[in-house]
């Protein structure tokens, strides 16, 4: 029997390796071509060449995209996690006839396809004319990224004692006084790491972006029309930035929700 165990874990984590390997080769191989100095990914590799960086860098087409993916990116952080809180703490705190019913609504959107989303979207922002701006992007993209935000948020309030609502009340605390000084301090952690999570899906979304978009196009888009025009090795460049950038929002949130929960607040 110990024997089989050790078989199984053995080829559990086999299983995890080869997993990981196929996620994070291509990005991998991404990031080794982004600094060789040939054209064309192939091997052997060149010399070791920051040139492509440094045309990126120098290029006003990315730093346009770079502008719009991080302002579209902010405001969908705090719009998200604000809506998110909302549905969370709504959820958390009240108990009505289709309970059930409006979780599975606000949790929706990331289930939707993204082509069908982008559609649905650029239909909806054409008739009230904010179709191809900014705003149009960040609308979107809230949409999508508010049910991350709930999420987690909800992750952290089932943590949470109901005990010290009722404690805070009986101390005297009206509701606005025990949203501010017990929910939202438990939930602290929780809020950052959705501000970075719904910032890291925003940054990394394109599809829609693309529909609504118009000409404030955001970088992911931008690459898209790198790749339709030609194959340019400063798209390695950017994706590794990309992907650098996306990985520590994600890390940076992980770390807040490892955060164990404490009811001292």
């Amino acid at each position: 029997m110990g024997k089989d165990n050790v078989i199984i874990n053995a080829l559990l984590k086999l299983h995890i390796a080869l997993l990981l390997i196929f996620i994070f080769a291509p990005i991998a191989g991404s990031f080794v071509f982004s600094l060789n100095s040939d054209r064309f990914p192939s091997l052997p590799l060149g010399e070791f060449s920051l040139e492509w960086y440094r045309l990126i860098w120098e290029d006003p087409l990315v730093w346009a995209g770079f502008f719009n993916t991080v302002t579209v990116g902010l405001c969908v952080a705090v719009i998200a996690t604000l809506l998110g809180f909302g549905g969370a703490y709504t959820d958390f705190r009240y108990n009505f006839i289709g309970k059930s019913f409006y979780v599975a609504l606000a949790l929706l959107p990331p289930t939707i396809p993204v082509v069908i989303m982008g559609l649905a979207m650029l239909a909806f922002l054409s008739r009230i004319n904010l179709s191809g701006s900014t705003i149009s992007v960040i609308i979107a993209h809230g949409v999508m990224c508010s049910p991350f935000a709930m999420a987690i948020i909800r992750l952290r309030l089932s943590q949470m004692d109901p005990d010290l609502e009722a404690a805070s009340w009986n101390l005297g605390g009206n509701e606005w006084a025990t949203l501010r000084h017990v929910i939202i301090p438990f939930t602290k952690p929780a809020i950052f790491a959705a501000l970075f999570i719904t910032m890291a899906v925003s940054f990394d979304e394109f599809a829609v972006a693309w529909f609504v978009s118009g000409l404030n196009e955001t970088l992911p888009v931008k690459i898209l029309g790198f790749l339709q025009g030609q194959v340019s090795p400063r798209i390695n460049a950017i994706g590794s930035l990309a992907f650098l950038s996306s990985m520590t929002l994600i890390i940076l949130a992980q770390l807040l929700l490892r955060s164990p929960p404490s009811d001292k607040s």
